[in-house]
């Protein structure tokens, strides 16, 4: 069982920063591309961040693109979302996921509860 927790989210005022971190269990973290997806108000999930299992490969929503970086690291089974210059409608509960090798698309992984971000405007 995969188990991937969520936290760091909270209140910010737009323009802010936050970073949210997602800790996973079991020892095949590193085999896997992890992914930050979010369900904002009134809209599906979508993909926002990817990180290739060595963390020498990134990808990015173009909404997010030069705001948000992702990160992780292996030894501490934890991959992170360092999100800056935050708008209103980053506005969503954030969840994280393994993905799968040929898509950062495509959810391997149980979703969590996730962490809700709220900025303000």
């Amino acid at each position: 069982q995969v188990q991937l927790v969520e936290s760091g989210g909270g209140l910010v005022q737009a323009g802010g920063s936050l970073r949210l971190s997602c800790a996973a269990s079991g020892r095949t973290f590193s085999a896997y591309n992890m992914g930050w997806f979010r369900r904002a108000p009134g809209k599906e999930r979508e993909f926002v961040a990817g990180v290739s299992r060595n963390g020498g490969s990134t990808y990015y929503a173009d909404s997010v693109k030069g705001r948000f970086t992702i990160s992780r690291d292996n030894a501490k089974k934890t991959v992170y979302l360092q999100m800056s210059s935050l708008k209103p409608e980053d506005t969503a509960v954030y969840y994280c996921a393994a993905v799968s090798a040929s898509s950062w698309y495509v959810v391997q992984s149980p979703w969590g509860q996730g962490t809700q971000v709220t900025v303000s405007s």
